[in-house]
């Protein structure tokens, strides 16, 4: 063990492996692994390993929690968890029993008792208190108390772009949807595959006011009624329940039915011109045979009444 400053590493009987500099850092500890520096860095640290701790009171309280990472005065400062990083003055200062919390930022997560969130910016996920699986990435992405497995991400929605949309699948990986052939098989002609699309049935809505507080008017389908139509236009969640609907797919078989329809209606458009033809044509024949009769008529002869 190493220890620099009064008091530092105070109490420490059997731990191992600890660095201790700084004002009373790691004073209680009895544990092993552990890096304090910063007047009181890991004060109340016992049984605790392998615990890092940068700046002025960083898991100051922090008992027995392990593998956590403050840097930053007075980051991690209530922690007892295990597996929180913050790097930043005040990040995760509220954070007790949450574990698995990765902060980085002045205030980051400062607020933050639950789990497994990630605050990347100035008061990052400042507002985020109890819920857990959060992302919060930008300066002053702050978040709403109690909310879970959410994720903001600053100036994306004002952000405007002309290349690829952007998906998400249900283990949330991001990614564009890929049309070039290199990433096809099995590439056949849709036919009448399309023609499940003209049993949906669009309406109109509003999101529950817990997703969508201004409650704007949208256009749309119901997932479940397309499942029943379609299982193949649903996707679903990670407990497989249906969640939304594939719009591209309905777009690309839509597309489909319009072209069949539009060559339905050329052909249609061919037949029409070529009944108007031979209409024309026979009534230019029945015009010419109108002008024989007419000129094959006899002259019409005078009579004269005296005689």
């Amino acid at each position: 063990n190493t220890a620099t400053g009064s008091q530092a590493l105070y109490s420490n009987i059997t731990g191992n492996h600890n660095t201790a500099n700084g004002y009373s850092a790691l004073y209680s500890n009895t544990a092993s692994n552990n890096t304090a520096a910063g007047s009181e860095a890991l004060f109340f640290n016992t049984t605790g390993n392998s615990n890092t701790a940068n700046g002025a009171f960083a898991l100051i309280f922090n008992k027995t929690g392990s593998n956590n990472t403050a840097t930053g005065s007075q980051a991690l400062q209530s922690n007892t968890g295990s597996n929180n990083t913050a790097t930043g003055s005040l990040a995760l200062v509220h954070n007790t029993t949450g574990s698995g919390n990765t902060a980085m930022g002045l205030r980051a997560l400062l607020n933050s008792t639950g789990s497994n969130n990630i605050g990347l910016g100035f008061n990052a996920g400042i507002n985020l208190t109890t819920g857990s699986g959060n992302v919060c990435i930008g300066s002053s992405v702050s978040g709403v108390a109690g909310e879970s497995n959410t994720t903001r991400i600053r100036n994306v929605y004002s952000s405007v772009a002309s290349a690829q949309v952007v998906y998400v699948n249900s283990d949330d990986k991001i990614g564009t949807l890929a049309s070039s052939r290199r990433f096809k098989d099995e590439i056949k002609p849709m036919n009448k595959a399309s023609q499940t699309i003209l049993a949906l049935k669009p309406v109109t809505f509003r999101y529950k006011p817990e997703f969508d507080p201004g409650r704007t008017p949208m256009f749309g389908l119901v997932a479940e009624e397309v499942e029943k139509v379609n299982p193949d236009l649903v996707t679903r969640n990670d407990k497989g329940e249906v969640e939304s609907v594939r719009y591209d797919a309905v777009n690309a078989m839509l597309l489909n039915e319009f072209l069949k329809e539009h060559r339905q209606v050329q052909e249609q458009q061919k037949q029409i011109e070529n009944l108007t033809a031979l209409v024309k044509e026979q009534a230019a024949k029945i015009q010419k045979v109108s002008d024989k009769v007419e000129m094959s008529r006899p002259a019409p002869q005078m009579v004269d009444n005296d005689q």
